[in-house]
């Protein structure tokens, strides 16, 4: 999982690499605008990577339901699951910060023999406005921004995604902590700049801009500073079947599904 990922191509069809350690991403657009094909790009990586672990949040279950047998966990429609799953993951996060502590050191390294736990969730808006109560958002929402807050330098990395990019979904305090963000098409330029930060659709860099039937097409905000377009890689169902069975395979047999 330290190695970059790939994630599609640029303007000029030069490949497109990011790396996930250390960071968080956060993709907004409109439904149909290729974001599901960009989360499950980064989760094959991470499928196939012998130093990561997946958590998988999906409550549609189809869009990374065909990763199942990878993943670790995976939670459906169901709160009190996710919150339980984040709560976990809490744990996970603050025995890796003691253990860090008392070596004085501050984030791990490929030395250190940890697996990355990778973090992804299809739709944060299900877990956050629609189900359960109107307490059991709040604290999923609470959870959440906790993990993207800290969870980077003790290797784990979030990957979210949401079909609402507004602002009671993707507040600036949250959006915030995410410093990679995708914006696939969007439908006003207000939208595109709840996404990627305050000010990019004035200065030219809008997602409202891209064309509906161009679907992938997105604005990536990574290394560099500057969002430029790109076009998010994409498999196909029989990919994801071929990939997946694979890695699942691997890790039964590697060990990597056992729990710590």
């Amino acid at each position: 999982m330290y190695d970059p990922v790939f994630i599609g191509i640029d303007e000029n069809r030069q490949p497109v690499y990011t790396t996930f350690v250390y960071r968080n991403l956060l993709a907004g657009g409109e439904p149909g605008g290729g974001k599901s094909g960009l989360l499950n790009t980064v989760c094959a990586h991470a499928a196939m990577a012998h130093d990561s672990r997946l958590v998988l949040f999906d409550a549609k279950q189809v869009e990374l339901g065909l990763w199942r047998d990878c993943a670790d966990k995976f939670v459906g429609p169901d709160i009190t699951d996710a919150i339980a799953t984040l709560r976990r993951l809490q744990v996970v996060m603050d025995n890796r910060y003691a253990w860090l502590m008392a070596r004085g050191r501050r984030k791990i390294t490929p030395a250190d023999g940890m697996r990355i736990l990778v973090a992804i969730f299809d739709e944060i808006a299900y877990y956050s406005t629609v189900a359960g109560t109107k307490q059991e958002q709040e604290e999923f929402a609470t959870l959440l921004r906790d993990l993207v807050a800290r969870g980077r330098a003790c290797g784990i990395p979030v990957v979210a995604a949401t079909q609402r990019p507004s602002w009671d979904i993707i507040p600036a305090s949250l959006r915030d902590l995410f410093s990679y963000r995708a914006a696939f098409r969007c439908t006003t330029p207000n939208s595109s700049n709840i996404v990627l930060g305050n000010g990019w659709a004035e200065l030219g860099h809008s997602a409202h801009t891209i064309a509906p039937e161009n679907q992938g097409e997105a604005l990536l905000l990574a290394e560099g500073g500057f969002p430029r377009r790109i076009k998010a890689a994409y498999l196909t169902d029989s990919d994801i079947h071929a990939i997946a069975d694979y890695a699942a395979w691997t890790r039964r047999t590697s060990g990597l599904l056992v729990q710590d």
